[in-house]
């Protein structure tokens, strides 16, 4: 770009996403005129998924504001929790989109109830970015380019790798309204009680002689129970639950096998 000069100040929350010289405080940025201020963050490395507010000479502005010479920009993380869309219900339950890369954080999510749509095979970005839009979910990645699609109907940066800290962000940034063991793990589909002998033919002998309380999804018909490792997902839960109580304690529910979760 060479054209007007603007002072740009990134919210140490998005110091991941821009260079070293840009971590420190205001630093200038040469724009064409012409862009809009939304183009020239996304163009110094952050996603507007990830971008709460832009303030201009101390007002908020769109993303579509094409910056003049001289002006000074906060570029503001987004708050937590945050609101995705001001237009939608407050009381609209969230529905998420993960990518490839995001399988046991899908099943960690689906865990605790959250409506969690995963696709297990490398669909493109193009697909999954229309998968957000017609279905109205939050796209969950770590991918920042695909998060940069314009087609998004929302979408979010999954900050770490490792799934533990993963499930905290995503609750501490989304706060969704949880119901454990409510959810398959394995498709996402709706949990029901089962009785045993309805479901006595699918299960191994020793699951048959030691377990009474089942459960099936609706969806793909697998059947679940409190399984082996129950206890490490229990701890799961637990954790979520104390960390992000729910405004209304669920009622309880059949427990999902340790199988389906990474």
């Amino acid at each position: 770009m060479n054209g007007p000069e603007i002072l740009v100040d990134f919210d140490p929350g998005l110091a991941l996403f821009v260079s070293h010289e840009r971590r420190d405080g205001p630093t200038t940025a040469v724009t064409d005129g012409a862009s809009t201020l939304g183009h020239v963050v996304e163009s110094l490395g952050v996603p507007l998924t990830e971008v709460g507010a832009l303030v201009v000479d101390g007002a908020e502005v769109a993303a579509a504001h094409v910056p003049a010479a001289g002006q000074r920009v906060e570029v503001r993380a987004v708050p937590r929790p945050q609101r995705v869309r001001p237009g939608e219900a407050p009381d609209a339950p969230l529905r998420f989109l993960l990518d490839v890369h995001l399988g046991t954080l899908a099943r960690r999510l689906r865990l605790l109830g959250v409506d969690a749509a995963y696709e297990s095979t490398d669909i493109g970005d193009p697909a999954l970015a229309a998968l957000s839009a017609g279905e109205r979910r939050v796209l969950l990645s770590r991918d920042r380019g695909l998060l940069r699609r314009r087609e998004l109907w929302a979408g979010a940066y999954v900050y770490s790798d490792r799934p533990d800290d993963q499930l905290r962000d995503v609750l501490g940034r989304f706060a969704p309204a949880l119901s454990p063991w409510t959810r398959c793990t394995a498709c996402n589909g709706a949990l029901r009680a089962a009785r045993k002998e309805d479901v006595a033919e699918r299960l191994h002998g020793g699951t048959r002689g030691s377990y009474d309380v089942f459960a099936e999804c609706g969806v793909c018909h697998r059947v679940y129970w409190r399984g082996a490792h129950h206890d490490r997902l229990e701890q799961i839960v637990r954790a979520a639950l104390t960390e992000f109580p729910p405004a209304t304690p669920a009622p309880p529910a059949p427990r999902t096998p340790s199988s389906t979760i990474g």
